[in-house]
């Protein structure tokens, strides 16, 4: 573990900043994350160094289809996460609360992702807000070996955490996972408005992002929600990509339909009303 650097003291306690949930912790407990604790009012990073998930992948899996396409991304995560979804797609590391992984150093990380011939290195899997001293320090060696830096995210990092990292990111695919603050609170343990803000923050930035909607029958496939969704997008940039995925049960949801093709092709063509580049996924 290391020293986190974005926290502060407040009333004898610590308060995080690494996320938009900004956790007041107590001595010797953790943040929602289960990975940023309070020892002896310092807060440590539990999983600096510690790669639950380690692979090559290609870019558009992330999904990225318009930052260097037809590449490789070498891509890393830890456990744990900011946010609860009864969805996970990785839910055994994203909602793991052992602290685990292979220990591994930043430099290690760019080595190996120069040896397998990779353009970028990705935070992916879980939340890298969590860890994002530990992306800071690998991206900062990535960038000075001409690598690129990507951010998988579900958007709900902090304006200060934003700040923190910005500089050191080329690129971003940030989940919009539905446009209602319900939805959020429901069934993510998180809020609406920040992620929203921060899409604006990333593209404000300069930074390349794609968007992902992962289409759950009966909880965020209505189609004026999906609408409202695509004129957000467009009225940041109609060239923002898009990316609908297909939901498969899983985690907590395994009572839930497989989307359909059907229902994925309506929403594609609804996107291609506001937007110019909709892409289907999961299929």
């Amino acid at each position: 573990m290391k020293e986190a650097e974005l926290y502060k003291i407040e009333r004898g306690k610590v308060r995080c900043l690494a996320c938009n949930h900004k956790c007041i912790i107590a001595k010797e407990s953790t943040g929602i994350c289960g990975v940023r604790k309070n020892i002896n009012n310092k807060l440590y990073l539990l999983v600096y160094g510690k790669v639950a998930s380690m692979n090559v992948d290609p870019i558009e899996k992330k999904p990225l289809y318009h930052f260097l396409p037809k590449t490789n991304a070498f891509s890393i995560g830890t456990i744990g996460c900011n946010f609860r979804c009864d969805f996970c797609q990785n839910f055994e590391i994203s909602q793991n609360r052992g602290i685990i992984g292979e220990e591994i150093t930043p430099e290690q990380i760019v080595e190996n992702a120069i040896k397998t011939g990779c353009k970028s290195i990705a935070y992916t899997y879980n939340e890298p807000a969590i860890f994002i001293e530990f992306v800071k320090d690998v991206a900062k060696i990535a960038k000075e070996k001409g690598l690129k830096n990507i951010l998988v995210t579900n958007g709900y990092l902090s304006k200060e955490s934003f700040d923190y990292i910005k500089d050191y990111i080329d690129a971003a695919n940030i989940d919009l996972k539905s446009f209602k603050e319900e939805f959020y609170n429901k069934y993510c343990g998180g809020k609406l408005k920040p992620v929203l803000d921060n899409i604006k923050r990333f593209y404000d930035a300069g930074i390349h992002i794609e968007i992902t909607t992962l289409i759950i029958p009966g909880l965020n496939d209505n189609e004026k929600e999906l609408e409202k969704i695509a004129k957000f997008i467009a009225s940041i940039d109609k060239k923002i990509p898009w990316h609908i995925s297909r939901f498969f049960p899983m985690y907590k949801m395994l009572d839930k339909q497989v989307t359909s093709i059907d229902a994925l092709q309506k929403a594609l063509k609804m996107g291609e009303k506001h937007l110019k580049y909709v892409y289907i996924g999961n299929v």
